[in-house]
């Protein structure tokens, strides 16, 4: 391989297609699993009201109808005739400019500045950065509801990670699995909380002291989980999972050429510019929170729709023009700087068809008409069961539903309207639906191969999804348990 050669593969996020061949064979083998379960399963679906909720005892199987096999074989380029496909749109978009952004940053500097500015700041004190980088993502998706955005913090997290002696995993957890933590412990989010109180017809952002005290045990918990794995790679760095694949990103930022950038001026000057957008971004997703607020308390459905679209928005504007203009305070300009953007965009690519896959399981699944089926079973399962075992089971169904419906909201407005009559039914408040369906609902954004998130974030360091759930195991076991206890406290307590 030529020096150019290496010098291109060495910049911008670079995405292991080996581990994307990998989810991608086993994203079809589900794609085809859930087209015979539609040829199997009974066919049928509950009346919905005007909003789109489902209204309970109003279930019809429909038997004359039976999806065809044809559509589910053109699932992929089907799915983008959905309503669904816009939220699968908006994830590519934004996956192609922040991959043409950060080869950008890459190229002028900025990004081994930013990561020697913080490693030289905290280098007496690692654990700190740890616990300040958890608590800032956990923060942000807690309340304002951000997760897209969070692929922002991966590249840089990893970068600042292994200047410190830790590994990718590290920096994937205080970066991209702290976000989805913070829907596990939602306190504001317009998604998670807001959005299941106003369906459950409960006052909004009401049981707010639970969800606080589920949002200080979330992390501690994480905080102490990375702690003490940092601490164990630094004993044996060949303990990680990710040692081999951590080797080719080590050369890309070592700590010593990096600190040589602190006394660029330009790339000072560009980084400043850069940090300006961040800020921008930021106020954006400050704005989502406020007008989700003001929308769900006044009822008005115009604020209520930029709240949801306000903080993707602004990081689809002003992270790329934060990058283009950085890149021309430095002296990359002109033909150059598209050059360089293109590049990245060519990096992100191998993305997509993992993302248009996902789209397809979830067209097949709304076109089969066997997810109401599903959810009548449920409740027909429920009938009679102490409010403990009621709690728990609709934490598992939530938990896997996740698995075919990513989005919180649509599954919000899938489930939340027959679940809230399951709690009148057994006794138990509403309140508890709100803090089950966070559980259920956050968690397992980094669980599943249908998070297409998850594996962007995985396969920009080349961690194999099976090395990912190996690695996660312990942690989805102590966010299990946690989520039991405050389950079955809440039942206890009369949580309301």
């Amino acid at each position: 391989m030529s020096e150019k050669e290496t010098q291109k593969d060495s910049e911008g996020l670079n995405i292991d297609k080996k581990t994307l061949l990998g989810i991608a064979g086993l994203l079809l083998v589900i794609l085809i699993l859930v087209g015979a379960l539609t040829q199997i399963l009974p066919r049928g679906e509950f009346r919905l009201d005007e909003n789109g909720s489902v209204i309970a005892g109003t279930y019809t199987e429909n038997e004359e109808y039976k999806l065809p096999i044809w559509k589910i074989a053109a699932s992929p380029i089907l799915a983008f005739t959905s309503s669904k496909a816009s939220v699968g749109l908006a994830i590519i978009a934004i996956i192609v400019l922040v991959g043409g952004t950060f080869l950008i940053l890459d190229k002028i500097g900025v990004l081994k500045y930013m990561m020697a500015s913080i490693v030289n700041r905290y280098e007496s004190k690692r654990y700190m950065l740890i616990a300040v980088m958890v608590l800032f993502g956990m923060f942000l998706s807690s309340t304002a509801g951000i997760l897209e955005e969070s692929l922002t913090l991966v590249p840089i997290a990893v970068a600042i990670s292994l200047a410190m002696g830790w590994d990718s995993l590290t920096g994937i957890g205080m970066s991209f699995v702290a976000v989805a933590f913070g829907f596990t412990a939602a306190t504001f989010n317009p998604f998670n909380v807001i959005t299941v109180q106003k369906l459950a017809g409960i006052p909004v952002l009401s049981g707010l002291w639970l969800r606080i005290l589920v949002f200080i045990a979330v992390y501690i918990s994480l905080t102490m989980f990375l702690i003490s794995y940092a601490k164990k790679i630094e004993r044996n760095p060949a303990k990680s999972p990710a040692y081999e694949s951590d080797k080719k990103i080590r050369g890309r930022y070592p700590i010593e050429l990096c600190r040589e950038t602190l006394k660029d001026e330009k790339i000072a000057k560009a980084t400043n510019v850069f940090l300006i957008s961040l800020i921008c971004v930021l106020g954006g997703t400050i704005a989502s929170f406020v007008f989700s607020m003001v929308g769900s308390k006044t009822g008005n459905e115009l604020m209520a729709n930029l709240g949801s679209y306000a903080s993707m928005g602004s990081m689809a504007v002003f992270f790329p023009i934060g990058g283009f203009l950085a890149g021309h305070v430095s002296g990359l300009r002109g033909k150059k700087l598209f050059s360089a953007f293109g590049s990245g965009v060519k990096t992100i690519l191998p993305v997509i068809p993992v993302i248009i896959f996902i789209l397809a399981i979830t067209y097949v699944l709304d076109e089969g008409m066997i997810m109401h089926t599903v959810l009548n079973a449920l409740n027909n399962a429920l009938d009679g069961v102490s409010p403990y075992g009621v709690i728990l089971l609709m934490f598992f169904f939530t938990a896997l539903l996740e698995f075919f419906v990513s989005s919180g909201t649509a599954k919000a407005f899938l489930i939340v309207p027959m679940l809230s009559i399951l709690c009148d039914l057994t006794g138990l408040h509403r309140q508890m639906l709100v803090i089950t369906f966070c559980f259920a609902d956050g968690f397992t954004n980094m669980l599943y191969p249908t998070s297409g998130l998850m594996i962007i974030a995985i396969g920009m360091v080349g961690i194999s999804y099976r090395k990912w759930l190996k690695w996660t195991s312990k942690l989805f076991l102590i966010e299990a348990i946690i989520s039991v206890f405050f389950m079955l406290l809440g039942v206890a307590i009369g949580y309301n």
